[in-house]
């Protein structure tokens, strides 16, 4: 089932996300982020865009969000898209689900630009998101250092 996310689930989707700060460059967060710093972001992210869960008896299995590209007036009509698996359930389909649903609530709130924004290289990230229409329209080079290494960021958008 897929749901809209609330505080109360905090402690499951930092689990998940935890994984990802702690173990890859695909989140540049350094420390793994606490379930009150999650619940703190669910709370704020809900006040203006989706954040939907992927559950199953009870069990939290993936997330995605979206969440404003910028602050900056001008910039209200974009968001940023996330998505995150929990990693014994990634290749399922799941994340494609999640993110078709998200991309559709977004269309649904008259925005009109979603950008996805991968750590590079990540095949599996860019293979969903050109199968949901996303184009990549830039590469950063060497703008993250993590693990010991820089990574480039790339830019994928979807007009909506």
């Amino acid at each position: 089932m897929i749901r809209s996310a609330t505080p109360e689930d905090a402690a499951q989707l930092a689990a998940i996300y935890n994984h990802y700060v702690e173990n890859t460059v695909i989140s540049f967060e350094k420390e793994a982020v606490s379930d009150s710093e999650m619940r703190t972001r669910i709370a704020h992210g809900l006040s203006y865009c989706p954040w939907l869960v992927a559950e199953i008896d009870g069990g939290l299995l993936g997330y995605a969000y979206a969440s404003p590209w910028s602050a900056r007036t001008g910039y209200r009509m974009s968001v940023e898209t996330t998505l995150y698996v929990a990693q014994d359930h990634r290749r399922e389909g799941l994340g494609i689900e999640l993110y078709k649903l998200l991309i559709d609530q977004v269309r649904s709130q008259d925005l009109h630009c979603a950008l996805g924004v991968i750590a590079l290289p990540n095949p599996g990230s860019v293979a969903l998101h050109e199968r949901l229409g996303f184009r990549k329209v830039g590469e950063l080079q060497e703008v993250g250092w993590k693990l010991g290494r820089w990574v480039n960021v790339g830019y994928w958008q979807l007009l909506l």
